[in-house]
């Protein structure tokens, strides 16, 4: 255990007061329900993701003053999202260092795009309870500054879903629905599969560990379908 806190303190430049924290935050519930620990990383991404919140609005109204609310609040969608999270989780490595049952691992937990964020949110309230609001504070800003810079130059990658939606509605609204096929697994390991319907023509189907990543997926193989067929 001291060899791998190490590690990860090594690779997220900070050393705990309290490493307990930081073994929490990288906790998957699979992994404590197999071992029997009573502490894992859900509680924390809560607060993580408040925390994450805060700043992000701070930063973006005290630096850019010439800008709307309307304007601020897209800008933050941008840099406040699942994709954004997952970017920076997998520059640090996150998923290789999540503890997480075999199960979870086998069926792609550490590629998993909705785990890697989750485990972001929480190692930024692990790092509020270790070294208070003001260093978590700052080390968002470092972390997500060329996030933040895409976002502002508009320049930012969007999710599948959203570029699908501004693709196809270049020329006018269209109908775009995600339905749910079915789902099956055990709670803890629940797979879904989605189907994508445009103008009341099925395209595609996607499937994830949670809804929005099947939705995610559909959307993914459909815009690449439409981009290969204009090429």
């Amino acid at each position: 255990m001291k060899e791998y806190i190490e590690e990860v303190q090594k690779i997220i430049g900070i050393k705990f007061n309290e490493p307990k924290l930081l073994v929490t935050a990288l906790t998957h519930s699979s992994y404590a329900n197999q071992h029997r620990e009573e502490e894992y990383n859900e509680r924390f991404e809560f607060l993580g993701d408040s925390i994450l919140q805060l700043t992000i609005t701070e930063y973006l109204f005290l630096n850019f003053k010439d800008k709307s609310e309307g304007q601020l609040t897209k800008i933050r969608s941008l840099i406040v999202c699942e994709n954004s999270l997952y970017e920076i989780g997998k520059s640090l490595d996150l998923g290789n260092h999540l503890r997480m049952s075999k199960g979870e691992e086998l069926t792609g937990g550490r590629e998993r795009v909705s785990l890697i964020a989750d485990a972001v949110e929480a190692l930024i309230a692990a790092i509020y309870l270790d070294k208070g609001l003001e260093y978590a504070k700052d080390y968002i800003i470092g972390a997500f500054k060329t996030i933040i810079e895409k976002a502002i130059n508009n320049d930012i990658i969007l999710d599948y879903k959203t570029r699908l939606q501004e693709y196809l509605q270049k020329n006018g609204e269209i109908s775009i629905v995600y339905e749910l096929i079915k789902f099956e697994g055990p709670p803890h390991r629940r797979k879904f599969y989605t189907k994508l319907i445009i103008d009341n023509k099925e395209i595609s189907s996607g499937e994830g560990y949670s809804k929005k990543e099947s939705e995610q997926d559909a959307a993914k193989i459909a815009l690449k379908q439409m981009e290969k067929n204009n090429e």
